[in-house]
């Protein structure tokens, strides 16, 4: 499968997300077992998740409508029914999230917040078949093939050949290993998802044209090739962006806290990579025959990397920051992996993300708020902003975390409060010890009112990065303090 995410970073329930209003989505504390890796365990022991002891059927719409119940839930996602009822007490987003498609087609439910999710392969073990067709549906759909041709946000979708007249629920229908895609669109981009069915090269496989509005993309599959053609009814801006992976290799790996390690990955040769300040990269791994990406925002080797090094000393490498979870399935399979070997178990993706320096031209304020591990993207832009930003008279980074023990990179942030006197840290503990002297508590109004002055004839930009709740909260309170969304910047990645 060639996983592409969506552009607008799509995990929206992530730690680095701000979900659009009336969408926000809370985790849900799990139980204990009921992990990422303790569901792969479960779906690899053999056990019956399905009820239909292997037999894959068609299922009618009345059917679906029938099991709607916490202890017999199936939906259907596109066309294709899965009974979740054993993924109720594992779904992050809990049992009355997952509850909300119970009986019916949960396509929209699932691409509002999971669209960027590998359901197929967290899933595969739960599929009781495919959506059937009503005969009446067919024939009224071919009789007006001649009329008409759907377009569906100016994409047509590709025919799909009509089911016979009488299909059997007891014969599995035939697998069908032909590619196909899905797409969908934000406001401001088009993208487009190829499942190959089949393993494919991890970078060159594909190629995008756009030429005086048609679009075209090319799958090279070995010796075939699949190709799709549209010709689009409107003008769109003639840049076409891609997600490709390649393979990584770790390098090596340090301990940050106590719980947080910089993983510095090597790229494969003859690949050139560098990170713009503020995005991030896909990291994808294949963990006990599943597939799990996860969005990272990369930094520097160190806070403060030397001016002195040339521009290609970085370009083979990427760090990572990451808080390693013990049931965290992607974490602790990169914390396991031996150093130096080449294989097919990671790959990085191409940098994403809308954040631009030109966001920071004439900032004379920049205030960075940041939480656990969203400090990484405030990272590389502390030092962009002190070294490549001539109006800049002050960078004030509050920095909130659970105990000190938890403060990323603490000393190296103490070393360049002291050495440039145009930046400023201040931390805040929710859960300090005794001897704690600073501030305590978690983000609150009368702490931002405190740090977001401004100066006469200065110009503000308000930087925020954290878990879910922890964004929403910043940016509202920054708003009520009369920031406009121009002088507000949520990180995506």
């Amino acid at each position: 499968m060639l996983n592409v995410p969506s552009q607008s970073f799509p995990a929206v329930g992530s730690q680095q997300r701000v979900a659009p209003s009336g969408q926000s989505r809370n985790k849900v504390a799990l139980k204990p077992g009921h992990s990422l890796m303790d569901w792969i365990r479960l779906t690899k022991s053999g056990r019956d998740m399905t009820g239909l002891r292997g037999r894959l059927i068609d299922v009618t719409e009345e059917e679906l409508r029938k099991h709607n119940k916490r202890n017999d839930c199936w939906t259907c996602i596109r066309g294709m029914v899965y009974n979740v009822t054993a993924y109720m007490d594992f779904h992050p987003g809990g049992e009355d999230e997952l509850m909300r498609a119970a009986g019916i087609d949960g396509t929209d439910l699932f691409d509002q917040v999971h669209r960027w999710v590998n359901y197929e392969s967290m899933l595969k073990e739960c599929l009781v078949g495919r959506m059937a067709t009503k005969v009446s549906a067919v024939i009224k759909a071919q009789s007006k093939k001649d009329e008409e041709k759907p377009q569906v946000n100016g994409l047509a979708p590709p025919p799909s050949p009509a089911p016979p007249p009488f299909p059997s629920a007891a014969l599995p229908p035939p697998k069908d290993t032909r590619p196909r895609y899905d797409w969908f669109q934000t406001d401001t981009t088009v993208n487009i998802v190829v499942y190959t069915k089949r393993k494919i090269p991890a970078a060159g496989s594909a190629v995008v044209d756009l030429i005086n509005g048609a679009l075209r993309i090319e799958v090279v599959l070995g010796k075939m090739s699949y190709l799709l053609h549209w010709r689009l009814p409107q003008e769109v801006e003639e840049r076409v962006s891609k997600i490709c992976y390649r393979k990584c290799v770790l390098l090596a790996k340090t301990d940050v806290t106590h719980d947080t390690k910089l993983f510095c990955l090597q790229l494969p040769p003859g690949t050139h990579m560098h990170v713009p300040v503020g995005r991030h990269v896909y990291l994808r791994a294949s963990v006990q025959d599943s597939e799990v990406v996860k969005p990272y925002t990369p930094v520097d080797h160190t806070l403060l990397p030397d001016c002195s090094a040339t521009e290609g000393d970085g370009a083979h490498r990427l760090f990572l920051m990451i808080k390693v979870y013990p049931n965290g399935v992607l974490s602790s399979h990169l914390d396991s992996l031996s150093i130096g070997e080449w294989g097919d178990s990671l790959a990085v993706s191409s940098p994403e993300g809308p954040f631009s320096l030109r966001l920071l031209r004439g900032i004379t304020q920049l205030y960075l708020l940041a939480a656990g591990t969203g400090f990484t993207p405030m990272a590389r832009l502390v030092h962009a902003a002190l070294t490549g930003l001539p109006t800049l008279r002050k960078t004030q980074l509050m920095f909130f975390n659970r105990q000190e023990r938890d403060i990323l990179w603490h000393s190296l942030l103490d070393q360049l409060a002291a050495k440039d006197p145009r930046f400023e840290v201040e931390y805040v503990l929710s859960e300090p010890s005794d001897s704690w002297t600073g501030r305590r508590g978690r983000v609150q109004a009368s702490m931002l009112t405190d740090l977001l002055v401004r100066p006469e004839g200065s110009k503000c930009l308000v930087c925020v990065c954290g878990p879910t709740a922890f964004t929403e909260l910043a940016v509202g309170l920054v708003k009520d303090l009369g920031f406009s969304d121009e002088e507000i910047h949520a990180f995506q990645g």
